[in-house]
């Protein structure tokens, strides 16, 4: 193989099949996009700055809202100037880069979910000890624990990525530097990456996902011996976000990458991965927004607090 035969840049179809649609694809994506950013940062900057919401449970969301934010940007940015161009190109370098970043911020974020569901189980089902267990210490090493294994174990398969050999074709049938579309593009044997995509996948998301799960059971169980209906539906109450979230997130998650040959249905996974990078973080804060008490009677505050302001100010 000489270097003239090399591949050392690739075309990213994206919704090239849609082209009468690129301007409402673009004016809607970008729409969301900022929504989405604006919302995160709005719970980010009510975290902060309300001693109201100075709890591990909103310092998780805090963490989980920024998390949001930056796997977006992975990938929406990009998407952006590629609906309005007609040179959809990106270097090995950055699809690698792209990449590592996406499933590395990807995997943080399902083990922040993951901690989010173990503080509501300790909360609920074990509150005498609560302080103890969750002291501000114990939480700041649970994110950075979640942040380095996240990274870490991304690493090793972007690496290997480095190693391949890329001869032709060029054009990847995806929006983003995936990772199955791009392996497909290779003259290298990449049965072992493969592999270890899928395996990092079963361990991530089902394992993250089997957690979740079983401290929801013990959460239910816990909640079905409160006496009263309404301590009941306190408790369901501040669960109810998280679980809406896990379930969009998951979703998506396992159907693209937890399952055999994913590789073959690319026009199917584009969508279902546009949920994950664009959809799902832009529903996420309104759905903590909305699903609980405590935030909308801050965020019902400081508005008041501001339109009084404003008042005094006008006269």
């Amino acid at each position: 193989m000489n270097n003239n035969s090399v591949v050392r840049e690739f075309v990213l179809l994206g919704f090239s099949h849609l082209r009468e649609f690129q301007a409402v694809l673009f004016a809607l994506i970008l729409l969301m996009y900022v929504l989405t950013l604006l919302g995160n940062l709005a719970i980010i900057s009510l975290t902060c700055l309300d001693s109201r919401l100075h709890s591990p449970m909103y310092f998780f969301l805090c963490n989980f809202s920024f998390m949001e934010m930056l796997v977006t940007s992975t990938v929406v940015p990009k998407m952006l100037v590629d609906l309005l161009s007609t040179h959809r190109t990106m270097s090995l370098a950055e699809c690698l880069t792209q990449s590592f970043f996406y499933f590395s911020l990807g995997t943080t974020t399902f083990l922040i979910l993951t901690v989010m569901a173990f503080d509501r189980y300790v909360a609920i089902c074990r509150p005498l000890h609560y302080p103890t267990i969750m002291s501000g210490p114990v939480c700041v090493k649970l994110v950075v624990a979640c942040w380095a294994v996240g990274f870490l174990s991304i690493v090793s398969p972007t690496l290997q990525k480095t190693r391949l050999w890329f001869c032709g074709p060029k054009v990847i049938d995806h929006y983003f530097c995936d990772s199955a579309p791009l392996l497909k593009l290779s003259c290298s044997d990449t049965h072992h990456i493969e592999r270890l995509d899928f395996f990092l996948s079963l361990l991530f998301v089902l394992t993250t996902m089997l957690l979740i799960l079983v401290s929801y059971i013990l959460i239910v169980a816990a909640v079905l011996r409160i006496p009263s209906s309404s301590g009941r539906c306190k408790a369901f109450s501040t669960c109810a976000s998280h679980l809406t979230v896990v379930v969009l997130g998951y979703g998506s998650a396992i159907f693209i990458y937890v399952r055999p040959g994913k590789g073959h249905s690319t026009h199917l996974n584009k969508v279902v991965a546009l949920m994950t990078a664009v959809v799902t973080p832009f529903l996420n804060p309104f759905i903590f927004t909305f699903r609980n008490e405590k935030v909308k009677k801050v965020i019902k505050d400081v508005t008041k607090k501001f339109s009084l302001r404003d008042l005094a100010a006008c006269r």
